[in-house]
């Protein structure tokens, strides 16, 4: 995370000057892990832009306007979304260690794996509370971890308003098959619907209903 980054300076400043060397082609943006305050996001930005500022002294040529997001993993991000996507170009959801966070489970713990649902009312609220506060600072969000690449999910996500989903290439197919065969007002209805409900076996049974209605394969 940005945390241990930012307790090595030197490891840090490393990183980023190699990031900026290889944006000269303006394809790469930088994102920070793992942000819990506003505090990490602000030394960060100071950091990268003492790395700017050595590299234009060695004249050494870079992405003058790269982008720097952030990705949000835990519960005091996704609370102070608006102020931290403030902050940035671009914010990003990383969906197995929100929900693991939030739901309070280790995934890899047998004895509480169950807990890790996220279908839960409670992730998806918190999603779209992300997604809006975001959009409130005009930033563009999107979607990472194994969430975005559930065939299941992409009717709910797409109503949700995401911008963008990041997956493996071998779920490109599936995603477009799925995400062209919707209407996207229906989508958002699904959405407002999913965010009433009180379980995850409630939103999965909308979805599923909503696949077959529309009669959309997954």
């Amino acid at each position: 995370g940005i945390r241990l980054l930012l307790e090595n300076p030197a490891m840090f400043k490393t990183q980023v000057r190699a990031i900026l060397k290889a944006s000269i082609n303006k394809n790469i943006k930088m994102m920070l892990p793992m942000v819990s305050t506003l505090k990490e996001i602000r030394e960060s930005k100071k950091i990268i832009e003492e790395c700017k500022k050595e590299l234009r002294s060695e004249k050494i040529k870079f992405d003058q306007d790269i982008e720097i997001g952030i990705m949000i993993e835990v519960p005091s991000a996704a609370v102070m979304a608006r102020d931290f996507s403030r902050e940035v170009d671009f914010v990003s959801i990383g969906t197995n260690d929100l929900v693991q966070y939030l739901m309070a489970v280790d995934r890899g713990n047998d004895l509480v794996s169950a807990l890790y649902q996220e279908f839960s009312p409670v992730v998806i609220n918190t999603l779209k509370h992300i997604i809006d506060e975001t959009k409130k600072s005009r930033k563009p969000v999107s979607l990472c971890g194994e969430m975005a690449a559930d065939t299941l999910a992409m009717p709910l996500l797409v109503g949700l308003g995401f911008d963008s989903l990041s997956m493996s290439p071998a779920t490109i197919t599936y995603a477009k098959r799925i995400i062209r065969s919707c209407d996207y007002k229906k989508t958002k209805r699904l959405a407002a619907q999913c965010l009433k409900m009180q379980s995850e076996e409630e939103v999965k049974a909308a979805i599923e209903d909503f696949f077959n209605k529309n009669k959309i394969t997954r």
